[in-house]
Parts: structure tokens; sequence; C-alpha cells
């Protein structure tokens, strides 16, 4: 039985072979992306058996993401969208110490999610439903179908994970704000940033423990972690690595930290798992291609790839 589904918009992901501009970008590298099938590719990676619902163009760049997802061993829902095209995202590294990354995703496929593309007993059959905040800023009817999984997935007793994942892009600060607080209030897990969290509200982390949310995590980069529960605050340091892409880390952290938490393993280990997994994330240009498996991360644990504990 597939123990963790999600739902929101994969795009097909261009980035540059080389450090520069766009502007002067010689070659490109296709492949694909999107925060939702990030998280379910870590845990697939993981072991955790996982799905993916969205809505691709009918395309090529929309058959390439239902193979590749269909690859990493996904259970895979493409609704095929005939009036409207696959998203686009281009990546840049305009420094060898930055990334920028530009959408290209107003009236896609993806971003015409509804709550009827979603059918009966899919999410009720899971163990834990993951969300972001991403798509509910998509359109009105992409919010209403992760509202509508949301409250499905609370009256079937199964888990929720929110990962704020603002995207100033989508919607100003006072657009988003509620709606992120709303779903984070609704949710079991909650993950941001301390700005993401400041966005919600400035008591945020103690609120939604109030609202009944039991793990609210904030992810601090390189500087690790901490989690708050009815039983008080975690932290962990993060690693020190010579990062080359870090987009997709906080993906590979949710997917870290919510194999760990499926396992029933205790906040200070889960919090280290999910640190490890972040960090690996940014060894390998590309949103999900360096997520660890069981392997990768016992070896980079045991010191394999040199890691540094802050």
């Amino acid at each position: 039985m597939t123990r963790v589904v999600t739902l929101g918009e994969t795009m097909a992901l261009a980035r540059t072979t080389e450090v520069g501009s766009l502007r002067h970008a010689a070659g490109l590298a296709l492949g694909i992306g999107g925060a939702e099938t990030n998280v379910a590719v870590g845990l697939r990676r993981l072991d955790v058996d996982a799905a993916w619902l969205g809505r691709v163009g009918d395309d090529p760049l929309g058959e390439r993401i239902a193979r590749e997802l269909r690859g990493e061993g996904l259970d895979v829902h493409a609704i095929v969208d005939a009036e409207a095209p696959t998203g686009l995202m281009l990546k840049e590294r305009p420094s060898a110490a930055s990334t920028a990354v530009h959408y290209y995703r107003r009236g896609s496929a993806g971003s015409r999610l509804s709550p009827d593309d979603v059918p009966a007993g899919w999410i009720e059959g899971a163990d834990l439903l993951h969300v972001t905040g991403i798509t509910p800023l998509l359109s009105d009817t992409a919010r209403a179908a992760v509202l509508s999984a949301v409250e499905r997935a609370r009256a079937a007793g199964v888990a929720v994970s929110f990962d704020v994942n603002y995207r100033s892009a989508l919607a100003s600060p006072a657009v988003a704000g509620p709606i992120l607080r709303e779903i984070a209030a609704l949710s079991t897990l909650v993950f941001g940033g301390v700005e993401e969290f400041a966005l919600m509200s400035p008591d945020a982390a103690e609120s939604l423990l109030d609202c009944g949310v039991q793990h609210v995590v904030v992810k601090r980069g390189p500087g690790g972690a901490a989690a708050f529960t009815a039983t008080g605050a975690t932290e962990a340091p993060g690693f020190v690595i010579d990062p080359l892409d870090t987009v997709g880390a906080g993906d590979a952290f949710v997917a870290g930290y919510l194999s760990a938490y499926l396992e029933g393993l205790d906040v200070a280990d889960t919090l280290v798992r999910a640190n490890a997994c972040g960090a690996m994330a940014c060894l390998v240009p590309g949103d999900w291609e360096a997520a660890p498996t069981r392997r990768d991360l016992e070896r980079f644990l045991a010191g394999g790839e040199d890691p540094v504990r802050r």
C-alpha cells in the first residue's frame, strides 16, 4: 500500500551546464523538477512507497515527467491536459556560489489542478499526505484541490505534512500569509524557514502547536534545524559541505524527516537524518538527482563523504 501521497505541479527543468548567465549560456541540460515530486523521490529512495498526482500537458515534456517519475518507482497519476502546456523552469548559475531559477508556469496544465482530479480513496488509503504552499498559490482551483485533499486526509485520520515553501512570484505576503496559515493549522507536521513562519504569524511555532500541529520544523539551511513538539524543542546542527546546487535541499530535508517520522524515530535522530539528506542534495546539480538512498545516507553519516558537523 502506498504510504505517502502528494499532489502538485511538476515542470520541465532546463539548467545551464556551466557557470554564467543565461544571456550567454552555450548549452542547457533538460530534466524535471517540482517540490512535491522532489520529496516523493526522496522518500522512495529511502524505501518509503510514494505516489504523486498532477496535471501535465499533452506534449513531450509532460510525457517526460511521467516517465522519469515512474522510473524512480513512484505511483504516478499524471492527468494529461490537452488544453494547457507543461510548465517550464530555467535554472542558471550566475556565479559558482549562486543559483537563480526562472519560472514559466502561468496558465500551465499543473496550475489547472482541481478537487475533482483526486480520485476517491486515493488519499484515504495512505498513511500520510504531503502538500506544499506552492500549489495553493497557483490558482483558485489548485488551492481548492489542496484544501480538499487536506480535509479528506483529516477526516480519514491520515497525517498531513505541509511545507510552507513560499514563492513571492506567486503571491504577495499579504495574500499568501492567510492561505498558508490556514493549511498549516490543519496539518500534522509543518516545515518552513524562519522567514516563512514569520510570514504566517509572529508566534507561528507556538500558535501552531496550540492548534494541534504535532511537529513544527524550522529549516535553517547550513545552520541545521529545530523541531518543536508538545514535549519541547530539539535542535540539530547542520553539516559543513561544499555546495554545488542548493535548489531542492529543503525538499530532501523534508523527505529525510518524513521517512524517519514514519519509522517512529525520536526527534533528535529524525533531525540528523533530515539535515544529512538536505546536505547531500547540494552535492550534485539538479533538484532531486542527489537525493540519497539508505546506503548513501549510511555512508555519509559514517564519514564516507567526510561530512563535518557545524
